[in-house]
């Protein structure tokens, strides 16, 4: 008979409301919530009631925390419950700083619990199609494009959004990221990139970058694109050249030359449209991992891939250099 585990869920924003959600389409109650806005709480009157993350670990004592806070608090929060053996899934990105990683990897790698990250559109079954299909074959060659927009209120709508500091970045961090991450983990890592982010629509209203180019190097070798500048959200494209072939993937279609297949699931839509089916799909597999004992796939070192990436894009600056 499988365990009922304690649930915990730390931040209860738009991110932590589709995480939540999805925990109660499988049948799993929540036993506790944090959030610094009180009021927020209100709505999980079944649960403990947290304002201070640390208070709840130790008072609640969770078998799994959901981390769904702004960017700069995932690092000390998977690390502290990664000391104390809770299982962590954490929201994308990992963390914001290249030394984080280390901490992040040694608390993992000295914990007993597990940790997940939410880089759920490799759960899409487009990507995972394509992913098998590249199995034995030659694929140097991606190509990757994300055009969407973004406005000054949604920047606006939390004081961590739009900065360095507390964000991490802008549009390669927060949203290329997950069109990145698929690139590579189809492609296999980069060793260098040459990048170039700008902010050339929003301004003064964010610090960070609303477009980026990144051209990525190595035994294969793709190129991103992507804007929060355009005037509305268009479907992500990824084309791969695999040996003869041209394959093409924009949202639940496979293209393979001239031939067109959906991969439509039932899996629920939660949240923003632009989030996709993942979510629902990776929840259920990091809990399955965690009670069948099976490594969960998207762990810190996978997940610390495309941080990796992202932090060399920044540091780029035009020039091609090493991703470390």
């Amino acid at each position: 008979m499988k365990k009922e585990m304690k649930i915990a869920i730390v931040g209860l924003g738009v991110i932590g409301n589709v995480h939540a959600e999805a925990l109660a389409l499988q049948g799993k109650d929540i036993y506790a919530v944090c959030d610094m806005d009180p009021d927020r709480l209100l709505a999980f009157p079944n649960a403990l009631h947290f304002t201070d993350y640390e208070t709840m670990l130790r008072e609640a004592k969770p078998d799994v925390v959901h981390i769904c806070t702004p960017h700069y608090l995932h690092a000390p929060m998977i690390i502290s419950a990664l000391e104390k053996d809770i299982h962590v899934l954490s929201e994308k990105p990992l963390c914001i700083r290249r030394e984080d990683i280390d901490h992040i990897l040694a608390a993992a790698a000295s914990s007993k619990a597990q940790l997940g990250v939410c880089q759920q559109n490799r759960y899409l079954p487009s990507n995972l199609f394509v992913k098998k299909y590249l199995e034995g074959k030659r694929c140097p060659v991606g190509y990757g494009t994300m055009v969407w927009e973004r406005s000054d209120a949604y920047y606006a709508s939390g004081p961590w959004r739009g900065k360095w500091e507390t964000e991490g970045g802008g549009t390669l961090i927060n949203q290329a990221l997950h069109t990145m991450d698929i690139l590579q983990w189809m492609l296999g890592m980069p060793k260098t990139v040459a990048a170039s982010v700008s902010n050339l629509h929003h301004g003064p209203a964010v610090e960070v970058e609303d477009n980026a180019i990144c051209m990525f190097g190595g035994d294969a070798q793709f190129t991103l694109l992507a804007t929060t500048g355009a005037g509305a959200d268009y479907p992500v494209e990824i084309i791969l050249n695999a040996e003869d072939e041209v394959i093409r993937i924009l949202n639940d279609t496979v293209y393979i030359g001239e031939k067109a297949m959906s991969f439509k699931s039932d899996a629920p839509l939660l949240g923003k449209n632009c989030y996709g089916i993942g979510h629902s799909l990776l929840i259920a597999d990091f809990y399955d991992c965690i009670q069948s004992g099976r490594h969960f796939p998207i762990d810190g070192e996978e997940a610390a891939k495309v941080i990796r990436m992202i932090l060399a894009c920044y540091k780029s600056k035009g020039k091609r250099i090493p991703i470390e």
